[in-house]
């Protein structure tokens, strides 16, 4: 029976295709089509595929399930191992993360003389509390320089970091020009490598801005469920923003990144539990992660991310906590409490479990108390604009508010945040996997109009006014409000707990006014539209697409650009036309040859654009939860 292909080490993959003859990579887009589901499992652990009758390729998976070097891939034909079969076995399998890099165990801190908890203390990372990170470097030197009391100027970046940034810009200028319909194989391969000497270089955040690329441009080739182009294009955004600066000299070093969150002795600690929520990635990796918060209010986490997908995902909201000897579970301790000595912690606050941490489990506290209280007590759009000034803190953060469901419309649950002129915000499931409670629970909650909820969430920062819940609770002092059992403490985690009729209040309340529609959306209805979809061109199409919808009879360069200037977007205008005549330059010589084949002018034109689209995008996204649909200003299309 066929098999899922075990994870390959993308320097792997691009070796195995670098070695490949011109005529051999021609093919090898086609060779890999199919190849997944011919793989077959062996009992000794291999999985093998056949290519006709003379050739087998065994793909012999290390430890940890990863083909992480050249021989643990082979290939029984002549050619091997400079074989189209070995290829596009390879190229057919999923990415592997980047390993960690070997860790030393931190001295231990004594309890008496340990203080309150400082994340940007010197890092140290302890035995088994190590994660993979993209982009932690910052936080971590900051603290260093912050706890001498010194301000240490970054090196600059070296040779090898130039050269490495330098072909890695010019690598994903050509996939950019190439755009998803001619990004196969060998473009990937090609993005790979230099992502790999980038790594070796230790430009960590640059690397992991190609693999996402690369993963992308897969599913987009792949038509996979939930792709999305506006994923992809900000993809090639912040890959080519990093390369660009870092090829450039000028750049900060610490835009280089960093392979792991760096933990740092964090002394003695209390959290408290707020919610915990399922982690499923596109990679194969499952898990859950419980959000705490220590009394002075600063963000903890504990998580628990494996390979295994779905089934681990669902499962290890009831695993044990891996963290000092503590007996509390994930549920029990996102409704609980922990005293912890000799803690370690990421500077984005991750607890770690290295040896010296002792845990004891505290009863918890409800939402109505500190610190929990805090994160309702002010508007949302005052979070929201503290988020949108940070995006690399966005990520991971959550934001509390009261509201009142409006009900659903189209694929958004309505709620209003009970302030006076507060806009209406759209509720969208924090994960949409059908096997996980997001979605139920949101449907569900839409058929109470007029209930009043307590939220936490992630605001989505791509759309408009938008929230995506973890968790949700009663509003303390409402009457038609959640009826939770007493053992919850008051609230439920979406992901996990599953609400019934029972935890909804009898009878009817006087429900807010369901709109005929969502009202205005003022990122959707603006001109901006025009630029994003010329982007999005560029990148599904490439750069002749973009020149072809230059040329054509509702191009960019005519009619198409007024609205965007009455709506006093002159730049954003600029930048597009632009885009649309660098799209369209093939200069050739008097023998018909292109005398300026370098793909760098479209691939600035089209990130300066990029990046102008982003900035006016994230105004407006701000806007749009600062005050109601109706006050925010829409400009014609």
């Amino acid at each position: 029976m066929s098999t899922e292909l075990p994870p390959v080490a993308p320097e792997v993959l691009a070796e195995a295709v670098e070695n490949l003859t011109a005529r051999l990579r021609k093919k090898l887009d086609a060779a890999t089509e199919g190849c997944a589901a011919a793989a077959v499992l062996e009992a000794d652990g291999t999985v093998t595929l056949r290519f006709g009758e003379d050739a087998l390729v065994t793909l012999r998976p290390g430890p940890a399930g990863t083909i992480t070097m050249a021989d643990q891939a082979t290939c029984c034909c002549l050619l091997a191992p400079r074989c189209l079969h070995r290829a596009a076995a390879l190229g057919a399998a999923p990415l592997a993360d980047s390993p960690p890099e070997p860790a030393a165990e931190p001295e231990p801190v004594p309890a008496a003389a340990a203080g309150p908890a400082d994340p940007t203390a010197p890092a140290a990372a302890p035995n088994g509390s190590t994660e993979t990170a993209a982009s932690a470097g910052s936080a971590a030197s900051a603290g260093s320089a912050a706890s001498a009391g010194t301000t240490v100027p970054a090196p600059a970046l070296t040779a090898a970091q130039l050269r490495a940034a330098g072909a890695l810009w010019h690598v994903a200028a050509e996939a950019l020009a190439a755009g998803v319909t001619a990004g196969g194989a060998v473009v990937q391969a090609e993005l790979l490598r230099a992502a790999h000497t980038a790594r070796l270089a230790g430009l960590i955040r640059a690397e992991a801005a190609a693999l996402r690329v690369v993963r992308g441009l897969r599913a987009a080739r792949e038509h996979r469920a939930g792709q999305r182009l506006g994923d992809l294009t900000g993809a090639f955004r912040e890959l080519l923003h990093t390369a660009g600066l870092l090829a450039s000299g000028s750049a900060d070093p610490a835009l280089t990144g960093t392979a792991r969150r760096a933990y740092a002795p964090g002394g003695s600690l209390q959290v408290h539990g707020l919610c915990r929520e399922p982690v499923l990635s596109a990679t194969g990796y499952g898990g859950v992660v419980t959000h705490l918060l220590a009394p002075d209010g600063t963000p903890y986490s504990v998580s628990d991310v494996r390979p295994g997908g779905l089934a681990r995902a669902r499962g290890a909201g009831s695993a044990s906590v891996a963290l000092g000897g503590a007996t509390l579970d994930h549920a029990g301790l996102a409704r609980g409490g922990l005293r912890i000595v000799g803690a370690t912690v990421s500077p984005e606050g991750r607890l770690g479990a290295g040896r010296g941490v002792r845990a004891t489990p505290l009863p918890g506290s409800a939402w109505t108390e500190q610190p929990a209280a805090r994160l309702f007590a002010r508007p949302a759009a005052e979070a929201v604009a503290e988020l949108l000034a940070d995006p690399d803190a966005a990520e991971s953060a959550l934001l509390g508010c009261d509201v009142t469901v409006v009900g659903a419309v189209a694929e958004h649950l309505l709620v209003r945040e009970t302030r006076p002129d507060a806009p209406l915000l759209r509720l969208l499931p924090a994960h949409p996997h059908p096997e996980l409670a997001h979605t139920e629970n949101l449907r569900r909650i839409a058929s109470y109009p007029g209930l009043q909820l307590r939220v936490l969430g992630r605001p989505d920062l791509d759309r408009t006014a938008t929230l995506r819940p973890v968790a949700v609770g009663p509003v303390p002092g409402a009457e038609h409000t959640l009826r939770l059992p007493e053992e919850w403490l008051g609230r439920a985690d979406l992901g996990y707990d599953r609400l019934q009729g029972a935890h909804f209040p009898q009878g009817a309340a006087a429900p807010a006014p369901l709109p005929a529609a969502e009202g205005p959306d003022p990122l959707a209805d603006s001109p901006l539209w025009r630029v994003r979809r010329l982007l999005e061109t560029g990148v599904a199409g490439g750069r002749r697409a973009v020149a072809e919808a230059a040329r054509g009879t509702e191009s960019l360069a005519g009619a198409s650009y007024a609205p965007l200037r009455r709506a006093g977007l002159t730049a954003a205008a600029e930048l597009a036309a632009a885009l649309a005549a660098e799209a369209d330059r093939r200069p050739r010589d008097v023998f018909g040859r292109l005398a300026d084949p370098s793909p760098d002018g479209y691939a600035w034109a089209w990130l300066a654009a990029a990046t102008h689209l982003a900035a006016a995008e994230r105004c407006l996204i701000a806007a749009s939860w600062a005050a109601s649909p109706s006050a925010v200003p829409v400009s014609g299309r």
